[in-house]
C-alpha cells in the first residue's frame, strides 16, 4: 500500500517567493545576476589559490575547498528557482525534489566542518606557530576535507534514508522556493512527529553545537592575539575577522530556521535566500577585499596577463 500512496505524488508544487509577475521578472533578473556572480567569485579564488605558489598553504587549500562548497551550495536550487521565474507553472519532480534535500543536507553538514576545520587551522596557526607546519602538513589537510565531506554524507543520509520512505499521497503544494526538508516531510501522508524531531536534533542542534564550539575556539584565539604585541597580529586579527564573519553569516540562518520555536514562512523565506544564495556570494568578497595575500596575488595574476597580452 505504501508503495502505491507513493507513485500518486510524482511532482510538488513550488509556490516561489511571490504570485507578482512583475516581481517575478525582477528576480529572475536580479537573483541571475547574484548566481553568476557567485559562480564567478569562487571559481576566481579557486582559480588565484591553484596558481600562485604564496597561497599553497593549509588554510587557501581549505578556503579553495569553502569556495567549491559554496558554488555547490547555491547551485542546488538557485538555476531550478530561476526557471520557475519565467515559467508559469513552479513544479518540481518527486526524485528532483529529493535529490535537491540530499545535496542541501550534503553541503550544509560538509561546510559546517569544513568552517571547524577552517577555525583549527587558524588556532595551531596563532597559538602554535613553531609547530604549524609539521602539523597542518599535506595528510592532516586532505584528512579533514575528507572528514567534512564523510560529515555531510552521514548528515545527509541519516535524514534522507527515512525521508524518501515516506508515503506521499494527497497534498503536494511546498510555500518555498526548494524543497525544504521540514517542510516536505509535513506533506506525508502518516505521522511525522518523530521525524520532525529527528530533523530539529540532527540539523538544528548540530548547527548550535558547532556555532558555540565555533564562537569558544575564535574567543581563545581573539584572546591570545591581543596578548601578543607583534607585526603578525593586525594580520592575524584581519584573518580572523573574516572567517568569523563567514562563521556568523552561515550558521545565523541555520540556527534560526530549525532552533527558532516560531515558524514564519515570509522569515523562513528571507532566511532560505540568504543561506542559500547570499551568504556564497558573500564569501569570496570577504576573503578576497579583507584578505591582502589573494589581493596582492590577483594583482600579480592580472599584471602577468596584461604585460603577456602586450608581448603579441
Amino acid at each position: 500500500m505504501e508503495k502505491q500512496n507513493h507513485s500518486m505524488v510524482s511532482e510538488f508544487i513550488l509556490l516561489g517567493l511571490t504570485e507578482s509577475r512583475e516581481l517575478q521578472i525582477l528576480f529572475f533578473l536580479f537573483f541571475s545576476i547574484i548566481y553568476t556572480s557567485i559562480v564567478l567569485g569562487n571559481l576566481m579564488i579557486i582559480f588565484v589559490v591553484k596558481m600562485d605558489r604564496q597561497l599553497h598553504s593549509p588554510m587557501y587549500f581549505l578556503l579553495a575547498n569553502l569556495s567549491f562548497i559554496d558554488m555547490s551550495l547555491a547551485s542546488f536550487a538557485t538555476p531550478k528557482m530561476l526557471n520557475n521565474l519565467i515559467r508559469e507553472y513552479y513544479s518540481i519532480s518527486y526524485e528532483g525534489c529529493m535529490t535537491q534535500m540530499f545535496f542541501l543536507h550534503l553541503l550544509g553538514g560538509s561546510e559546517m566542518m569544513l568552517l571547524v576545520a577552517m577555525a583549527v587551522d587558524r588556532y595551531i596557526a596563532i597559538c602554535k606557530p613553531l609547530h604549524y607546519k609539521t602539523i597542518m602538513n599535506n595528510c592532516v589537510c586532505t584528512g579533514l576535507i575528507l572528514l567534512s565531506w564523510t560529515t555531510g554524507l552521514v548528515h545527509t543520509m541519516s535524514q534522507m534514508v527515512f525521508t524518501v520512505t515516506l508515503p506521499f499521497c494527497g497534498p503536494n503544494v511546498l510555500d518555498s522556493f526548494f524543497c525544504d526538508l521540514p517542510r516536505v516531510i509535513k506533506l506525508a501522508c502518516t505521522d511525522t512527529y518523530i521525524l520532525e524531531l529527528l530533523v530539529i536534533a540532527d540539523s538544528g542542534l548540530l548547527s548550535l553545537f558547532c556555532f558555540i564550539i565555533l564562537f569558544i575556539s575564535y574567543s581563545i584565539i581573539l584572546i591570545t592575539v591581543q596578548h601578543r604585541s607583534s607585526r603578525g597580529s593586525p594580520k592575524a586579527l584581519s584573518t580572523l575577522s573574516a572567517h568569523i564573519t563567514v562563521v556568523v553569516l552561515f550558521f545565523g540562518p541555520c540556527i534560526f530556521i530549525y532552533v527558532w520555536p516560531f515558524n514564519s514562512v515570509s522569515i523562513d523565506k528571507i532566511l532560505s535566500v540568504f543561506y542559500t544564495i547570499f551568504t556564497p556570494l558573500l564569501n569570496p568578497i570577504i576573503y578576497t577585499f579583507r584578505n591582502k595575500d589573494m589581493k596582492s596575488a590577483l594583482r600579480k595574476i592580472k599584471t602577468t596577463y596584461m604585460s603577456s597580452r602586450s608581448t603579441f
